[in-house]
């Protein structure tokens, strides 16, 4: 099987395309593509739990914390105990952070508008479903359940 006809391949080139062409928009506005979705999933009035930010984005709780401390650098968020739970930490924007959390918003809006202009809403509605289908197979794992490697066409002959 050629690697163009995996869907794995599909789906990471497709991504790669779609990461540098946000990085290159959030470079212009001197952050990143991984800053972008952090502020777009951070509540602008109540803020948000810093704990409900990495699973919404599928990331590491490490790589999380490492972003969120350059946003704070940046001036783009500040951290504040809940005021209910005090060991919780609620993470908000400041006002450059709202400012970018716009120019984010702005940028995935426009990305996915031209994208809507030329694939046809039939066609998204099975890349949507497919999408789920195997995030769903991926997410319940059980894919690799009776996955047996087969020894290799060398091992094999040498015997």
């Amino acid at each position: 099987m050629k690697p163009e006809e995996t869907v794995d391949y599909n789906i990471k080139v497709a991504w790669h395309a779609i990461s540098r062409m946000y990085n290159t928009q959030a470079a212009q506005n001197d952050i990143t593509t991984s800053i972008g979705f952090v502020l777009l999933n951070i509540d602008q009035e109540r803020g948000t739990p810093a704990t409900k930010i990495a699973p919404l984005l599928g990331l590491e709780t490490r790589s999380l914390t490492r972003i969120l401390r350059s946003m704070e650098e940046k001036g783009l968020i500040y951290k504040q105990a809940d005021s209910v739970d005090k060991r919780s930490v609620r993470i908000f924007l400041t006002e450059l952070g709202l400012e970018k959390k716009e120019v984010s918003r702005q940028t995935v809006r426009h990305f996915n508008l031209k994208i809507r202009e030329k694939i046809p809403q039939s066609q998204l509605d099975v890349f949507f479903k497919v999408s789920a289908q195997i995030t769903s197979m991926i997410e319940s794992k059980t894919l690799f359940e009776e996955f047996v490697l087969k020894p290799s066409r060398t091992e094999s002959s040498a015997s």
